[in-house]
């Protein structure tokens, strides 16, 4: 009976956070409400409350690790972001070749996702092509291509899309394997989906003269140091791993304490006041703290279907449907374009244990792929997506008959190369 409460608590919670622009309740909240009431629940129903409160605390340790990595990532780019830095991807963008233009924003932004994550490399890319792009339809083709890139970036490396790093950190994934086996299934997809969008542009797009002369609240070098140093501390994070065998939260605490010391450095000869908005204290407090509170809500709503023994019972469920890890993979991808990917991940996490399948399992790569590009078939699939509706009020239906066919034909062809390239080819 229990089991069933803790289910149907869960699933409300999960169909309010589907429905928060309906509901017009925060995610965040409903995520924090439901795990409360799930954990609630379960040491009520019980005798062994000691027992539930260690279990606890141990998913309280799992999650941790994650919301520590994600407040130091998004700290970094903050800061980068303040100091002007992204004015350099900006300055790579000068070219009026329709070709040459739709290649540069695609690579720039699959390889920009994955050094930062998804969701910035978007809204980075969106405010370029804001300024770059008149027609709204060719804007909109552009920064539907730019979804789908950001999303198959992400996914092959472990710091570039929240899933992946759920997994790096779960042990299910290690940095130069996961790079190594999904980088070429993602490149893929973002090359297929490229030459698709560049057929699709016939016309010759006008673009508004790039503004150079900003006023600037950083000098050059300031803003070449940040930007640089930011990149070099996350590219870090992995090599420190490997070096020392910390978990990769710590390896993100000492780079957000390298970059604290460098910006104060930087700005040592300036009073608080002219430092303004280029100082980590102002960077934490512009963070999106509401996002980083959802992640540990869903999180340990999912650590509280696992105790109870749902989710290894699904797991069970799913193998005798599919039969194959490779439709189980494929299908929580297509299943994360309707509902948001973090908790799909996270209940296979629990579900599948890592004694049956070891870290480096082709299941968990082909997982990470396929949550992170699956995504881009719908809208509000993804964290990028989501943020190109609200910046640009990008309509769903215009996505759903213009780019979701683009998205899905990328994401099979990533697929089949993975598969292919694993059981035919290792």
């Amino acid at each position: 009976m229990m089991e069933l409460l803790v289910l149907f608590i869960f699933l409300l919670g999960y169909l309010a956070i589907i429905f928060e622009s309906y509901l017009k309740i925060n995610k965040s909240a409903t995520a924090l409400i439901t795990a409360v009431l799930c954990w609630t629940l379960i040491i009520i129903g019980t005798t062994e409350k000691v027992g539930v409160l260690n279990e606890l605390s141990h998913h309280l340790s799992g999650i941790s690790e994650i919301i520590f990595f994600l407040l130091g990532a998004m700290t970094i780019v903050e800061l980068i972001d303040a100091h002007d830095g992204f004015q350099n991807v900006a300055d790579l963008i000068k070219t009026t070749n329709k070709t040459k233009l739709i290649w540069l924003i695609a690579i720039i932004t699959f390889f920009l996702s994955a050094v930062l994550d998804n969701l910035t490399s978007t809204i980075v890319m969106a405010s370029i092509l804001n300024k770059l792009v008149e027609n709204k339809k060719t804007k909109w083709m552009l920064l539907g291509l730019v979804v789908i890139c950001s999303n198959a970036g992400g996914a092959f490396s472990p710091i570039g899309d929240v899933t992946t790093t759920m997994l790096w950190i779960g042990g299910q994934v290690t940095p130069l394997n996961i790079i190594k086996e999904t980088f070429l299934a993602s490149a893929v997809c973002m090359i297929v989906s490229t030459v698709i969008i560049n057929y699709l542009l016939t016309e010759k797009i006008d673009l508004r003269k790039v503004q150079t002369s900003v006023n600037y609240t950083t000098s050059a070098f300031e803003r070449n140091s940040v930007f640089f140093a930011g990149l070099g501390c996350l590219l870090f994070i992995p090599v420190f791993k490997m070096l020392t065998q910390l978990p990769p939260y710590m390896g993100m605490l000492l780079s957000l304490g390298s970059m604290w010391v460098i910006t104060e450095l930087i700005h040592h000869k300036k009073q608080d006041f002219e430092k303004g908005t280029l100082s980590v204290n102002h960077a934490l407090r512009k963070i999106d703290t509401p996002s980083i509170l959802f992640f540990f809500g869903i999180l340990l709503s999912v650590a509280s279907l696992q105790h109870v023994g749902i989710l290894p019972k699904l797991a069970t469920l799913l193998n005798n449907s599919f039969g194959n890890l490779n439709w189980v993979a494929l299908s929580i991808g297509l299943v994360s374009s309707i509902f948001d990917n973090v908790p799909l991940v996270a209940a296979l996490q629990n579900m599948y244990s890592i004694q049956v399948y070891p870290t480096d399992h082709f299941f968990w790569e082909l997982l990470a792929y396929s949550a992170g590009t699956g995504g881009s078939c719908l809208l509000i699939g993804s964290a990028a997506g989501v943020a190109v509706m609200g910046m640009e009020k990008m309509d769903f239906f215009w996505y759903l008959k213009n780019i979701s066919w683009i998205a899905l034909l990328g994401f099979l062809s990533g697929a089949f190369v993975f598969i292919l390239q694993n059981e035919y080819f290792l």
